[in-house]
């Protein structure tokens, strides 16, 4: 499966990798927080470098539906749950300037994006009041959104929200014009450089890579899911896998961003790329590694869209993994374990295009001695349904670990999965996972070397996903994205 946006990316060179080299500031992970982070701290006159295990993009920000909009279905009210209407201010004072931050920079650099209405709706009666909660609470927090039900799409809905004014873009170019830019300014961005350790060394923070190290005098884990475990964020953020598709028009479309409210989840855009118009169509999610028959959800989307649009059968079908905090708020600083001037952002539920930015222009500024446009919404903090979430989440973690190991043990066979498929089973009195791809049969352990979960086959995408904290495996055992930071074992 390969998205729309990482087929039809500009060519993003790599630089030599240089171990030994000191820098300022080492960014880990070449998507958009990383990125932007890079290109602040270059301006900010540091020497940066980005390392990057894949390519620029390979993982959320190449898969992103991205919408650049500040109407995000429930999130505002959820945020003023868990805390109050003054941290849902900041919240979306953050993603303002994220999200100013980053139009501004697509017009300097000429990097084409859209201005479309943004649309939150509901088709049944518990969805119009999960709106009627959105639409107060943005209100309260200074975001004036408007009602109506005129909404432009093919079928009737029971309530809808609309906020002018937002935007989409094709994320990948924006992400060559910030590398272009971070290299103008001495910078350099280096792919295909997994890093597995950063740790103090006296005053200075060591990148450790299996290629060489490089010395720093701060460091930015900008990779989704924070690869340290010191962070302890894998506890506290809950990884979901979502499902998209890109069909080519052939008909009138609604020319909005929307997304609903009820489950299955629907988000909705259009999109120009590689000479095409398409309808992006994605949504049915689910935590990482917890649901069988993922490509039976793909199909799903395709039912869907079919029977409501002007389309063609798909040209493009991904999923993209995001991770949801339990403060309904992203964590970005420090480290608070061992973390001096070791920087992370994480969490940020779907909405990485305001949050990745927003992130960004907190840590930079941090590193670089100012004051953080953030104030205080990235401190940590506590509150009763953050706790609640968080015990939740991780009773669920403990019940996929002891589920998996039973069940790892529990079956065994000489046959070979068929074509596509994999199975976890007993071999040598140890869980191993066997799939069949393209004729091939492969046997891994079928440990996450992350913290020894038992992974689960993801038919969409022939991977091997961890239910714990989201790792994942390709067919033969490559690690795509973490926490883990290594392949998996031989079986």
């Amino acid at each position: 499966m390969e998205s729309l946006w990482i087929d039809t990316a500009p060519a993003i060179p790599t630089d030599p990798f240089a171990p030994g080299t000191s820098y300022d500031t080492v960014v880990i992970g070449a998507g958009l927080t990383g990125l932007v982070c890079a290109v602040l701290l270059a301006r900010g006159g540091q020497r940066v470098a980005v390392l990057e295990a894949r390519q620029a993009g390979a993982v959320t920000t190449g898969h992103t539906t991205a919408k650049v909009s500040l109407l995000q279905g429930s999130v505002v009210s959820a945020v003023a749950k868990h805390h109050n209407t003054g941290t849902a201010t900041e919240y979306l004072d953050a993603n303002r300037r994220g999200k100013d931050w980053l139009l501004q920079f697509c017009t300097d650099a000429g990097v084409s994006y859209e201005v479309r209405d943004a649309w939150t709706y509901a088709v049944t009666d518990q969805g119009a009041s999960v709106l009627a909660e959105e639409r107060d609470a943005c209100r309260a927090a200074g975001l004036t959104v408007q009602s109506s039900k005129e909404t432009g799409l093919p079928f009737p809905v029971q309530a809808a929200l609309k906020l002018p004014g937002q935007a989409q873009f094709h994320p990948i170019e924006a992400l060559a014009a910030l590398a272009a830019e971070l290299r103008r300014r001495s910078g350099v961005l280096v792919q295909g450089i997994r890093v597995t350790d950063v740790r103090h060394t006296g005053d200075r923070i060591r990148v450790v890579t299996a290629a060489g190290d490089l010395e720093a005098d701060s460091a930015v884990l900008a990779t989704g899911i924070p690869i340290l475990d010191r962070g302890g964020y894998f506890a506290v953020v809950k990884p979901m896998r979502s499902y998209a598709a890109a069909f080519p028009v052939t008909g009138p479309v609604p020319e909005g961003m929307y997304l609903s409210v009820d489950q299955p989840a629907r988000s909705l855009r259009t999109a120009e790329a590689g000479g095409g118009r398409y309808l992006l169509v994605g949504g049915n999610g689910h935590p990482v590694g917890r649901a069988a028959h993922t490509r039976d959800r793909l199909a799903d989307i395709s039912r869907w869209t079919r029977g409501h649009f002007a389309v063609e059968e798909a040209h493009y079908q991904w999923s993209a993994q995001d991770y949801q905090p339990a403060a309904a708020v992203p964590y970005v600083g420090e480290l608070p374990v061992l973390g001096r001037r070791i920087y992370a952002a994480t969490g940020f539920n779907k909405w990485g295009m305001t949050n990745g930015v927003a992130a960004a222009l907190s840590i930079s500024s941090r590193i670089l001695g100012g004051p953080d446009p953030a104030g205080n919404l990235f401190k940590a903090r506590i509150s009763v349904p953050d706790a609640v979430t968080t015990m939740k989440d991780n009773t669920e973690v403990a019940l996929q670990m002891i589920s998996g190991w039973a069940g790892g043990l529990a079956r065994s066979t000489d046959a070979a999965p068929g074509e596509g498929l994999g199975i976890v089973v007993r071999e040598g009195g140890s869980p191993v996972a066997v799939c069949t791809i393209n004729g091939v049969t492969t046997r891994r352990s079928a440990i996450c070397p992350h913290l020894h979960g038992i992974l689960s086959w993801n038919d969409a995408e022939t991977s091997w996903d961890c239910p714990l904290h989201g790792s994942r495996f390709s067919a033969s055992g490559e690690l795509l994205e973490g926490p883990a930071v290594r392949d998996l074992d031989p079986a």
